[in-house]
């Protein structure tokens, strides 16, 4: 089974097959498959409706998530699922009168999830993962069949931002670090996938004049991101503020002090966020990455164990 964030099965040709007839249904219960179909509407009692296009799919409320039972979980993880593709396994089938009514348990799914892929998981590894909702401290990712994890916003990029909304949409698929883990609960990191402070001011040279994006205004100088892993230091100006978009001339580029310095030229039109990422790395598992140039004498390093 290729475990992924939930929306990544629903229209491929074998889920398809598999929840369009009832026959289809009874194969998977029988065979313990995941499938995903549509929440359609979440009822009085918190139990999930899925639109299958042979029966009427019902999802318990003890079965729409891990936790819920127990009460580790919240309701509002069920009512967000509305008009949201979720998985799960077959629980049982009936017929009353030629209506047929599947039986399904997202919670199960999950449950083969964790055991099968997720606690399998170590401290280093990198995974996919699929941007679900924003929060001021952090951006909650699916990592598996609507299993949830956490990026704190201080592990989204090297160059702060003031909200992850400043370098996510929801929706969005992105790669992550596993940093750390508690049981079945997994932290992400996503710093580290993007670049090293030489590997990202390789593609740029003094005396150029490039986009940036403001990221703060400080007493002694103006942060310009040019890319999310690397800022360099303006001379004030009175008219610059935060989030605003900017051309700078880069005056010098100096490893031995991880400088960049720059000339705000001109403050231009307000752009959409650019949510494309450039990932320096394709390995499947991280020991150790090192973002400051050896010759610098800092260290900026993070340790997988």
């Amino acid at each position: 089974m290729n475990y992924r964030p939930e929306g990544c099965l629903f229209k491929t040709a074998e889920n398809q097959k598999y929840i369009s007839t009832a026959d289809g249904l009874a194969e998977a219960m029988e065979k313990g498959i995941i499938l995903e179909a549509r929440v359609s509407v979440c009822d009085s009692e918190h139990n999930l409706i899925v639109d299958l296009p042979c029966a009427e799919g019902i999802i318990p409320r003890e079965q729409g998530a891990i936790g819920i039972s127990e009460g580790k979980t919240r309701d509002i993880a069920l009512i967000s699922r509305v008009n949201k593709v979720v998985c799960f396994k077959v629980m049982n089938i009936s017929s009353d009168n030629g209506k047929i009514t599947a039986e399904l348990s997202r919670a199960d799914a999950q449950r083969e999830f964790i055991s099968e892929y997720s606690d399998k998981l170590a401290v280093g590894d990198v995974i996919e993962a699929k941007v679900t909702h924003l929060e001021q401290f952090g951006c909650f990712v699916d990592i598996g069949c609507g299993v949830p994890s956490l990026i704190p916003i201080d592990a989204i990029s090297v160059s702060r931002i003031s909200h992850p909304s400043d370098r996510f949409r929801t929706g969005q698929f992105i790669k992550a670090v596993v940093r750390s883990r508690d049981g079945s609960r997994i932290c992400l990191t996503h710093k580290e996938l993007l670049g090293t402070w030489e590997e990202n001011t390789s593609d740029f040279k003094a005396g150029e004049t490039v986009s940036g994006i403001v990221r703060s205004v400080e007493n002694y100088g103006v942060f310009v991101e040019l890319a999310p892993n690397l800022a360099g230091l303006a001379e004030l100006r009175d008219d610059v503020q935060a989030g605003q978009n900017v051309s700078v001339y880069i005056k010098a580029i100096i490893p031995e002090k991880m400088k960049v310095k720059l000339v705000i030229v001109d403050i231009c039109e307000e752009c959409e966020v650019n949510h494309d990422f450039r990932y320096f790395t394709d390995a499947e598992h991280i020991d150790k990455w090192e973002y400051a140039p050896e010759n610098s004498g800092r260290e900026i390093t993070t340790i997988f164990e």
